[in-house]
């Protein structure tokens, strides 16, 4: 998304209402005044789609938001959280289709309600607008999944200023933005759960990967601090310090080195997405007495 836009393209949402059984695809234009209009409602009404879903599973009636969630990480704690009852907020920076197509799997699959939204996550207004959209939708945020980051490989003397900014305000940044954005109505619902997706890059530093491990160091210092302030709120605020996990941003390895990373590890082997979405479930379903945690989760890598 380019900085030069007006705010009024920076929110595109596809709301999937399926406990109507309805899709309604919304193309929202906001202006400075909050005003939502030009939406597209088409109908599909099909009964026997209908009776399947509410069949698949007990509606829990909790929101949560996950960013990043077209791919990867992200796409796998949707699934997670989708096959638990949860009604899903989710965003991408440039995925729409794959992210819509995560929707409609969701939806087949287990009769939630997903919205999707497309922009990048360091945009405050963007965030504002996402956060604001789904409580008017689904009336609260139950968790907070910050997932989105962007890896940077290379010197930092190579490093130009802009790719510096644009890493910061991806991996960082939308941590801030969301997470400033959803504390006020878990304080007001005096409940809430708040996860990072951070990286053992945060806690010991990589070579060649500065911006990357700053960014994630960054992550773990704000999710320290700010479980000791929500925790008199009962909110818990934890991370999960991933190790090297088998997913597009890995791609940059041959087999070769792959075989070699792998070899460094003693559990002997990449973990899954999936396996960083259970042990993200498993997280945000703990006691709230756990908080302000840095979870590594490596097989005993680092």
């Amino acid at each position: 998304m380019k900085p030069a836009r007006q705010r009024s393209d920076r929110l595109s949402t596809t709301v999937y209402n399926y406990q109507e059984n309805i899709m309604t695809n919304q193309t929202n234009n906001i202006n400075n005044t909050n005003h939502i209009n030009n939406t597209n409602h088409i109908n599909h009404i099909n009964q026997t789609n209908h009776t399947n879903h509410t069949n698949h599973i007990n509606h829990i009636n909790k929101t949560a938001i996950i960013t990043g969630a077209s791919r990867g990480i992200g796409a796998a704690i949707a699934k997670k959280l989708a096959s638990c009852g949860y009604n899903l907020s989710l965003c991408c920076r440039n995925s729409s289709d794959r992210l819509k197509a995560l929707a409609d799997e969701l939806h087949c699959a287990y009769g939630i309600e997903v919205l999707c939204y497309t922009g990048n996550v360091g945009d405050f207004f963007f965030a504002k607008d996402m956060v604001a959209n789904t409580i008017s939708h689904f009336g609260h945020i139950d968790v907070l999944i910050n997932n989105a980051g962007i890896s940077h490989i290379g010197l930092l003397s190579d490093m130009t200023p802009e790719e510096w900014n644009n890493i910061v305000a991806i991996n960082l940044t939308g941590v801030f933005n969301f997470t400033k954005l959803v504390i006020p109505y878990m304080v007001a619902d005096k409940c809430g759960r708040i996860l990072q997706i951070s990286s053992v890059w945060g806690n010991v530093g990589a070579s060649c990967e500065v911006a990357y491990s700053a960014c994630k160091g960054g992550i773990n210092a704000f999710t320290k601090a700010l479980g000791k302030e929500l925790a008199p709120s009962h909110i818990p605020v934890n991370a999960i310090a991933c190790g090297v996990i088998d997913t597009d941003m890995n791609l940059c390895f041959d087999e070769t080195e792959r075989a070699e990373l792998a070899d460094e590890i003693p559990a002997g082997r990449f973990a899954t997405a999936c396996e960083v979405a259970d042990m993200a479930y498993s997280v945000i379903t703990a006691p709230d007495y756990l908080t302000g945690q840095i979870i590594t989760f490596d097989g005993g890598w680092i």
